[in-house]
């Protein structure tokens, strides 16, 4: 069973940096997608970035291009997310999220990923999520 555990939220300034981090742990192969999704306050949930594990690509919100930067240490299970130039607009709690590709008829897991940061035509969901880290970025 996958598991994955967020850490490195807190308070920043507004255009300051910070980095989250996400252990992980489970996997059964390394044909899996593994990303980050925030939600504010009564704001639904948004796919912030995602990385193929397979083939190491990266996606991203539009939002964040340029300013957030998804990265993995293999001998760590750990994957992070550095956020830098961040705005009030980043606030919210950030959720690590995975899934692997069992089956052939799965989308791709580079399908996966740009789905879940919102650029397919259809809501796309991971199946296991860590259980949050807040980030609050002050004006």
């Amino acid at each position: 069973q996958v598991q994955l555990a967020e850490s490195g939220g807190g308070l920043v300034q507004s255009g300051e940096s910070l980095r989250l981090s996400c252990a992980a742990s489970g996997f059964t192969s390394n044909n899996y997608v593994i990303g980050w999704f925030r939600q504010a306050p009564g704001k639904v949930r948004e796919g912030v970035s995602c990385l193929s594990n397979s083939d190491g690509s990266t996606y991203y919100t539009d939002s964040v291009k340029g300013r957030f930067t998804i990265s993995r240490d293999n001998a760590k299970k750990t994957v992070y997310l550095q956020m830098n130039s961040v705005k009030p607009d980043d606030s919210g709690v950030y959720y690590c999220a995975a899934k692997e590709r069992v089956s052939p008829f799965e989308p791709t897991t580079d399908s996966m990923c740009i789905l879940a940061t919102g650029h397919g035509t259809q809501r796309y969901d991971l199946d296991t999520w860590g259980k949050g880290t807040l980030v609050t970025v002050s004006s």
